[in-house]
């Protein structure tokens, strides 16, 4: 499978993927990279006149490439289909801000995948190699 036939499989849509490209995919984990554009929405109000990233989309980045574009490669790999994998928790600890137009890295490690549950340690790191935020996060396969 082709990294960019998973991205193709994820079930959302703009302006909701923060997924721009995977760079590496095993089953051990997944690599991926997304910029935050200045254009997306949300700057226009957090923060006035000082836009920064909100910890939500931080980690529902995180999720997408950790966890979601995992699930699927896994998934794929053994054969099976799925409609989606659905967040059952995330803990994230958040070390640095993100601004508008930066490009960040999420790397993920999976921690074990069984029973349709699939949890990962995830971090994210800017373009300059810092650590932006670290965290778990499970998913469940929804039929």
């Amino acid at each position: 499978m082709e990294l960019k036939d998973i991205i193709a499989q994820l079930p959302y849509s703009a302006p909701f993927v923060f997924v721009d490209e995977l760079l590496q995919a095993d089953e051990n984990g997944i690599t991926g990279t997304f910029t935050f554009s200045d254009t997306l929405d949300f700057y226009k109000g957090h923060f006035k006149g000082n836009p920064v990233t909100p910890g939500v989309i931080l980690t529902e980045c995180m999720a997408q490439i950790g966890v979601v574009c995992l699930g699927i490669f896994l998934l794929n790999k053994e054969m099976k289909k799925t409609n989606s994998i659905a967040l059952t928790s995330a803990e994230t600890e958040f070390l640095k801000p993100v601004y508008p137009n930066e490009k960040v890295m999420v790397t993920s490690e999976k921690i074990y995948f069984r029973f349709g549950k699939l949890k990962c340690k995830v971090v994210m790191v800017n373009e300059a190699g810092e650590k932006v935020c670290t965290g778990t996060i499970a998913g469940m396969i929804t039929a």
